[in-house]
């Protein structure tokens, strides 16, 4: 015995609505999982191309992985060394900066109570607490062990997506059974990303070198942090070049004064314009198709889920959902509010058209005259 149950379309919202909800929630609580596994995802989707590479030139896959494996080791390795050595000189000459500091916070609290605000020279202080960037300091130097063993695990997971890359693609048609143009589709998507994700590490790595050249030349100290922080942060969007103004500027107005500190925030705004303004989306092309509200959102909204992870992979793990909305008919009109550009409605073609109402009096005349001889023969 069945029965069909129908349900009325606000019901039907609300429980999409609730299973969405679900979803997310049980996200929410894999999030500690999740995040390495998709920062390994993403960092094999950039290494897949060069392991194609060297497999088209006769290198065995054990010999290329281990390739890939050594230079993401040795990247990673070289990347924690910069880190925790300029973090610990950071901290060691922290109580320098922190007198300058605090004389620099008084005489903006009362540049602040002379225009008007009262109450600023003792809000100022609080607000830019040098107590609080200490504690940071330590707190990133005592969690190195466990960042250093979440590398080791990412670089683990990526080494075997790897062994999987060459036969994923067929296994996900067998799986799902995927049409051809759902298979285009997937192709599509790893495309679009890996092509994204390549794009946004050469420009952050340029990014990273024009910061630290500039920041060495001005002599201003731990320029080297200062540029791996400017690497890390251009992948977030929107907010990232705001970010990583930030740190540089300070230093250099805790150590120097007025004129180089103006240099250096110049120096941040021309990277930001040629690199981040002109010659990204040059390469880039069209990007992603996401639109900047939705990017804005996104960046909120897979940082509130995943953490820094989720901002760092913002972009890419946008287009994943806005490809997978389009792929059904029902989730297509959020696909369509999600991206960039408005589909374009074909228009119909006038011969067709023409050709159409050709045929229709056609049929017209045909039927009148069949009417017409039946009714002479009716007579």
């Amino acid at each position: 015995m069945t029965s069909d149950v129908t349900f009325s379309p606000p019901a039907r919202a609300l429980i999409v609505a609730g299973a969405c909800a679900l979803v997310i929630g049980l996200l929410k609580v894999a999030a500690p999982i999740l995040s390495p596994i998709l920062l390994s995802m993403f960092i094999a989707i950039i290494a897949t191309p060069a392991l194609r590479w060297m497999r088209r030139h006769g290198v065995p896959k054990w010999g290329a992985l281990a390739a890939i494996t050594f230079v993401l080791l040795d990247l990673g390795s070289l990347l924690a060394l910069v880190t925790t050595g300029a973090l610990e000189g950071f901290k060691d000459s922290l109580p320098t900066y922190q007198e300058r500091f605090v004389l620099l916070s008084d005489q903006f609290g009362r540049w602040v109570e002379g225009v008007g605000i009262g109450g600023s020279r003792e809000a100022v202080p609080d607000l830019m607490d040098p107590n609080k960037v200490a504690s940071l300091v330590r707190l990133l130097l005592s969690s190195a062990s466990s960042l250093f063993a979440t590398g080791l695990m990412v670089l683990l997971i990526v080494i075997f997506m790897l062994l999987e890359a060459p036969t994923l693609p067929a296994k996900l048609s067998a799986a799902f059974h995927l049409s051809e143009q759902g298979d285009a589709r997937l192709q599509r998507l790893l495309g679009a990303i890996n092509r994204y994700m390549l794009i946004k590490t050469l420009m952050s790595l340029a990014t990273a070198l024009c910061v630290w050249l500039l920041l060495w030349l001005l002599g201003i100290d731990f320029a080297a942090l200062w540029a791996v922080l400017a690497f890390f942060l251009n992948f977030v969007p929107v907010v990232g070049a705001i970010l990583m103004m930030i740190p540089g500027v300070l230093m250099a107005l805790v150590q120097t004064d007025l004129q180089t500190t103006l240099l250096v925030l110049g120096g941040y705004l021309v990277i930001h314009v040629v690199i981040g303004d002109l010659l990204e989306p040059r390469i880039m092309g069209k990007g992603l198709g996401i639109s900047a509200l939705t990017v804005m959102i996104a960046l909120f909204f897979w940082g509130w889920l995943f953490g820094a992870v989720g901002m760092f992979l913002a972009v890419p793990l946008t287009t994943a959902l806005i490809i997978a909305l389009d792929a059904s008919p029902h989730t297509r009109p959020i696909a369509i509010l999600l991206g960039s550009e408005i589909p374009e409605t074909p228009e119909p073609d006038k011969s067709m058209v023409a050709a159409g109402l050709e045929a229709a009096l056609d049929s017209e005349l045909n039927t009148r005259a069949r009417e017409a001889e039946g009714t002479r023969q009716g007579q």
